[in-house]
């Protein structure tokens, strides 16, 4: 088949190979027969081998949505009763996690630092110190609204001095930044399927700690979908999702993990770092400014800021760059207006500067300075 190649800036789904499109037609199968059950038992294998976890110890979890429904799992499926959330929020993938825990009415903290730095880690032991009914600390690895990047090791460290455990939003860096998942002390990360492993949306996983989850059989139930023991035990005593699995997603995302173990975490992730590099010199070439200081960001998301021009309209660059086959994408900053160039994907180096051609291009076309005016 001729498919037509989409360059896709945004932060996810991403670009994706021809391989992993056609995985996806294979002949049409019941997901509760046992061939299928084997699939996902390698799977989700493959998922913790990612972070070099050791599979006595940790495990992955699938469930049917996007990222977001990972959030929710962890959250809702392990705070116990009667403790406390702490939620490290620097920008608005963990003010998504705030608004869960609202939403549920789990008690928590809100613990707000600027969307352009860092969590200052002693105010975070603070609160800590202070709060002894804390038992879980949430945080998002790299906040995929500014390309801030996280401190996750020394958070939790923190989490695990103060005894509470510590989750981890690695949907926009998981496949391509490496996580080391004991290393890093983590008990709890998460992805979906269509950022770094290349594949497509539907398919969302959370990778963890055995023992915490079955201990969690004892906490709260607060939802019933979205229950990580409920989907755990499920996989353990069936080898099945308990509930329908999104089939061809997995197949896609099976082959996804045969072009990851092929390419190698380290060959990836320089790729990763060569198509961020070169989102940088496009920028700085055309002049255009950032929003995070570049040793704060995390190699995959740039957040670029508006520039001061009267002729600037982002919906008239973004339709002529995707008419082209680029797709770049809105800023999600509340009080700087900005858009987004990411590193994700099946590209290169050559599909950047393919892009900034495009991207110049539009802006002579439609009058905007370069350099771009601040």
């Amino acid at each position: 088949m001729n498919i037509k190649r989409n360059i896709l800036l945004n932060p996810g789904p991403s670009t994706t190979t021809d391989t992993v499109k056609m995985a996806q037609i294979v002949p049409d199968i019941c997901p509760r027969e046992q061939e299928f059950g084997g699939l996902m038992k390698g799977l989700r294998e493959d998922l913790v081998r990612i972070v070099h976890g050791d599979l006595e110890k940790y495990t992955s979890v699938l469930f049917c949505g996007s990222g977001t429904i990972n959030i929710d799992v962890c959250l809702n499926s392990l705070l116990p009763e009667g403790k406390k959330i702490l939620v490290v929020n620097n920008g608005a993938y963990s003010t998504r996690a705030v608004e869960i825990c609202e939403f549920y009415g789990m008690p928590h903290i809100d613990l707000q630092f600027p969307v352009d730095e860092q969590p200052d880690l002693e105010v975070v032991e603070k609160t800590l110190k202070e709060n002894p009914d804390i038992a879980l600390v949430h945080t998002t690895h790299n906040e995929t609204g500014t390309g801030i990047l996280n401190p996750i090791r020394e958070i939790g460290a923190l989490a695990h001095k103060y005894n509470a455990i510590f989750t981890v939003d690695t949907t926009s860096t998981y496949a391509m930044r490496p996580i080391n998942i004991e290393k890093d002390n983590i008990d709890f990360c998460m992805a979906s399927a269509q950022k770094g492993l290349m594949a497509f949306t539907g398919l969302s996983f959370v990778v963890g700690n055995r023992a915490i989850i079955e201990k969690s059989k004892d906490y709260p139930k607060r939802s019933y979908y979205c229950n990580l023991f409920l989907q755990y035990d499920y996989f353990e005593r069936t080898g099945e999702m308990h509930f329908t699995p999104p089939v061809q997603t997995i197949y896609a995302t099976i082959q996804a993990l045969k072009e990851y173990w092929a390419e190698g975490e380290e060959a990836k992730w320089a790729r990763h770092t060569r198509v961020f590099n070169a989102i940088h010199e496009g920028l700085d070439k055309l002049g255009f400014k950032d929003v995070i200081k570049r040793e704060l960001q995390s190699g995959l998301v740039v957040s670029v800021i508006y520039p001061d021009d009267a002729n600037w309209d982002f919906m008239k660059v973004h339709d002529f760059c995707y008419e082209r086959g680029f797709t770049i994408y809105p800023g999600k900053i509340s009080t700087t207006n900005t858009f987004r160039l990411c590193a994700l994907g099946a590209i290169d180096e050559d599909d950047i500067q393919a892009f900034f051609k495009v991207f110049e291009e539009a802006l002579r076309t439609y009058n905007i300075a370069i350099p771009a005016k601040y």
